[in-house]
């Protein structure tokens, strides 16, 4: 998603522009499911929190509650946060941030899940599936394969790219053997004692030995936001 991927790599003012985009078109799905019409693609949106507004106000019998009232408030939050915070346009009250950037990101997370919860004809766990790859972190740095994963910055080194691989998993974490595999460490005894017992020190990663489990902690995804990010390479 345009949306993630402009985060990650920290161009906010992207950011805004592509949420912006999310949000028009996802409020042309809720009007055409709940009133049976919308406005036309390649026409502009006239007043785009009212049009929010008009969805809320819909009887009951409309569509159901997540879809009628609250997604819509949530659009109408994200449209105003990207007019008004300086996404992609000088007129904003404060400049794109960090902050601003990662509440759009969530947001839309949401919203693509309530509409596959409430409007999806697919088995639960099918569901689930599609709502986790959603909701999951996207790093134009892992590359991903099946059930393997490479780490495309050839100066992090293994300590660096195991805690971008544990950011970039599913509930922030892998097994020992998954990130042995993933990093391309040449020794599983040193890789657990010296990389992954120095993170657990560190606090930076709980490293369960007996279930041979890796879990980021809160110190270690800050470490990747903060240190690791921002040395991607822009493209």
């Amino acid at each position: 998603m345009a949306l993630k991927t402009a985060f990650v790599k920290r161009h906010y003012d992207r950011c805004g522009i592509q949420a912006g985009h999310l949000c028009e078109t996802l409020l042309r799905l809720l009007q055409h499911r709940l009133s049976g019409s919308f406005v036309p693609f390649g026409t502009r949106i006239p007043g785009f929190i009212d049009e929010c507004e008009k969805l809320t106000r819909l009887p009951k019998t409309s569509g159901p509650e997540g879809l009628r009232v609250i997604m819509p408030r949530a659009l109408g939050f994200v449209y105003s946060l990207r007019s008004k915070r300086g996404f992609g346009h000088a007129a904003g009250d404060v400049d794109a941030n960090a902050i601003d950037a990662s509440s759009c990101v969530r947001t839309a997370d949401w919203c693509l899940s309530e509409v596959i919860r409430e409007v999806h004809y697919l088995p639960i766990e099918e569901a689930q599936a599609i709502l986790d790859v959603i909701s999951a972190r996207q790093l134009p740095a892992v590359w991903s394969l099946g059930d393997r994963k490479r780490v495309l910055c050839p100066d992090f080194d293994y300590r660096e790219q195991t805690l971008v691989l544990l950011y970039e998993s599913k509930d922030g974490t892998a097994t020992v053997e998954q990130l042995f595999k993933w990093t391309d460490h040449n020794h599983k005894t040193r890789y657990s004692r010296s990389i992954l017992g120095t993170l657990h020190d560190d606090r930076l990663v709980d490293y369960d030995e007996k279930a041979q489990r890796v879990t980021l902690l809160p110190p270690g995804e800050r470490e990747v936001e903060d240190k690791l990010l921002p040395r991607l390479p822009a493209s």
